[in-house]
């Protein structure tokens, strides 16, 4: 019924934004307009205390538990595992606002500071930080734990509505874990779509840029085409060879395009972008996790944090399934740091890198990156590379890294997606993943021959309220699971201690009596 439903609605959404994309625009904007207005302190909040949540169990007794149970051995190294948490994460994100965010910053900075200026750039790679740091892969580590523990210590299906049973008990098996899922997999097919098309319009920007070909609709369904062939290509050969071998090499072609820019670039002024926007965001932790305007009456929390912390949470069920899916074996600890803490710090470098070099040349380097940004948020990247050395070549390895981005992130949606809309744990039958990266494929297609990518993201941030709540729900019956099982090891190490003291006492009467 789950998988029935689900594709049932999305094909529905589909074609309601396709024929008519104003009305989706204006009702699915007037929802967001009301979420944000009455609601948008609640994300701030909820997201907050799950980044304190996660702190708490890494650094607390339940940190050394394992999933899968204490003799538990991880299925991928750790480079492996890291590399696939980095993709499925964020991948496309990175490279479409490595250099867009801080640029929009700068030119519409927060709080309302004066725009290029030194204190709006500041503020600019501060919240860039703010945003792709440890906030939202929180989001992420709290969903793939508390899925990883349910499936792989509690034998469960790997569902979202799993997650429920410490609190409704066998009621998560009936229509209310069924209403869970279909929201789950609805929300996260269609924030793949929206991620897959925004990946669509740079790739077809550069494609552009570097072969000279005519962009527009037609390159973008091209590119859709294309990308659908090698995702599902990806997706048939298995995690263990597909998504591994392409994350891993992926990667490595973002760590060289990384040190490219790096030493091409204002290297010395990316440094000091890295250490200060770090130390700034460190210091302004709390104060930018719980900031509202309600006296400034500013939209700009509402447009980009709340947005964000909406667009993180819609996507929580599918990176949440896919690391727990690829985490067996892991700690407590290791996981939450290996989560939250290592792809955060990959992504600092990265803005750090990227937004840095932009920054310095709007600023110092004589390049309109304001005109760039005007042109669309795709083309920052492309304007950047103009103010270095091989342009064309950067631009190129920029293309392949989406496309790699691209096929990582369908092909994992398309594991995760098979896998929420059946009851069965495991991997899903080849059939069903054809059947949802087909799915995947056309609401791309539609949205973007549509217009409505906008009111898409609008309807995601709408959706991900009633799982902003349930992560509460979640936090509570993942503290009352892990509580439980840290008081059985300490029985049992209570038990295990007492039989030897027992053992040594009558070694030691029989060695007296001998």
């Amino acid at each position: 019924m789950v998988f029935r439903v689900s594709l049932l609605l999305i094909v529905a959404l589909s074609i309601v934004a396709g024929v008519a994309p104003v009305r989706f625009g204006e009702v699915s904007g007037a929802a967001l307009a009301a979420v944000i207005a009455h609601a948008g302190w609640m994300y701030l909040l909820i997201v907050f205390l799950t980044l304190l949540f996660l702190a708490w169990l890494a650094f607390g007794p339940a940190g050394r538990l394992r999933i899968g149970g204490r003799d538990a051995e991880p299925e991928f190294s750790g480079p492996t595992w890291l590399a696939m948490l980095f993709a499925a994460g964020m991948g496309i994100g990175l490279v479409f606002w490595g250099a867009a965010e801080p640029v929009s910053h700068l030119v519409r900075p927060p709080e309302g500071l004066p725009p290029d200026t030194p204190q709006a750039a500041r503020a600019a790679m501060r919240y860039t930080f703010f945003h792709w740091g440890l906030h939202p892969w929180a989001i992420y580590a709290l969903m793939g734990l508390a899925i990883a523990w349910f499936q792989y210590n509690r034998s469960g299906r790997g569902l979202v509505s799993d997650l429920l049973q410490p609190l409704i008990g066998d009621r998560h098996l009936g229509w209310m874990g069924s209403v869970v899922n279909i929201v789950a997999v609805v929300a996260t097919a269609i924030g793949v779509a929206t991620t897959l098309g925004f990946g669509t319009m740079q790739i077809s920007a550069g494609m552009t840029r570097v072969f000279g070909l005519p962009g527009g609709l037609g390159m973008q369904l091209a590119v859709i085409a294309a990308g659908f062939v090698l995702y599902m290509a990806s997706s048939a050969s298995g995690v263990d060879r597909g998504i591994k071998w392409l994350s891993s090499f992926n990667l490595a072609l973002a760590g060289l395009l990384l040190l490219a820019v790096a030493l091409l670039g204002p290297t010395g002024f990316i440094v000091e972008t890295f250490t200060t926007s770090l130390g700034s965001y460190l210091d302004h932790l709390v104060g930018m996790s719980l900031t509202m305007t309600p006296f400034s009456g500013s939209t700009w929390v509402a447009d980009w944090t709340i947005f964000y912390w909406a667009w993180w949470i819609s996507w929580s069920p599918f990176v949440g399934a896919f690391i727990a899916r690829v985490s067996y074996g892991r700690s407590v600890r290791e996981f939450v740091l290996g989560v939250v803490v290592a792809p955060s710090m990959l992504g600092f470098a990265w803005f750090a890198t990227f937004g840095g070099a932009a920054l310095w040349g709007q600023i110092f380097g004589g390049v309109d990156m304001a005109g760039a940004l005007a042109e669309g948020y795709e083309t920052v990247l492309f304007g950047m590379y103009d103010m270095l050395p091989f342009p064309g070549l950067l631009s190129g390895l920029s293309v392949l890294l989406l496309v790699i981005f691209f096929v990582t992130s369908a092909d994992s949606a398309v594991l995760v997606l098979g896998s929420m809309s059946s009851e069965n744990a495991g991997d899903p039958p080849l059939a069903r993943k054809l059947a949802w990266g087909i799915a995947v494929a056309l609401i791309a297609a539609a949205m973007l021959m549509a217009g409505g990518l906008e009111a898409l993201q609008a309807l995601i941030t709408v959706a991900a309220l009633p799982f902003a709540l349930l992560m509460l729900g979640v936090m509570v019956g993942l503290q009352r699971v892990l509580g439980m099982e840290v008081l059985r090891e300490k029985a049992e190490e209570r038990r295990a201690r007492r039989a030897i003291e027992d053992w040594i006492a009558r070694e030691e009467e029989r060695r007296q009596d001998g």
